[in-house]
């Protein structure tokens, strides 16, 4: 989505929760980040929230409680209603919520081996570089 807005852009931030399929400690995540970068040349900046502050998340903050308001006990029936109250979300001072259907079917308990890791072209921040903060650089 952000590409048409961005095209000029050569990194993108990502802030991510400490937990999850998205965790600092996932390797599929750097896999399919180190893939994401590779596709699109972007290098990509990742920052984790520590464990147990995800409640920093900005956009948890900016946004969940309206599309709880606009969801209003609503039974969410099917995923065409789901993606239809997310995306109908917005704020009294204008932000909105994209919101897409993914409907690909994804593997299961996939592995990650320790020579797709040493493939990452994957840089450490100074700061808990060893935690939650690094870059991922295209490679090639």
């Amino acid at each position: 989505m952000g590409q048409a807005l961005y095209p000029k852009a050569g990194k993108l931030l990502s802030t991510a929760d400490g937990g999850g399929s998205n965790a600092s400690r996932s390797r599929l995540w750097k896999v399919e980040l180190q893939g994401l970068a590779d596709e699109t040349g972007l290098r990509i900046h990742v920052c984790h929230f520590p464990p147990g502050t995800s409640t920093w998340n900005k956009i948890a903050h900016r946004m969940f409680c309206h599309m709880t308001e606009n969801w209003r006990g609503r039974p969410l029936i099917d995923q065409a209603v789901i993606v239809q109250l997310i995306g109908n979300t917005t704020t009294t001072t204008g932000l909105a919520i994209q919101v897409e259907l993914d409907q690909n079917v994804y593997p299961t308990g996939m592995a990650i081996s320790d020579q797709q890791m040493k493939e990452l072209n994957l840089s450490r921040a100074k700061f808990h570089g060893e935690d939650w903060n690094y870059l991922i650089k295209p490679r090639g």
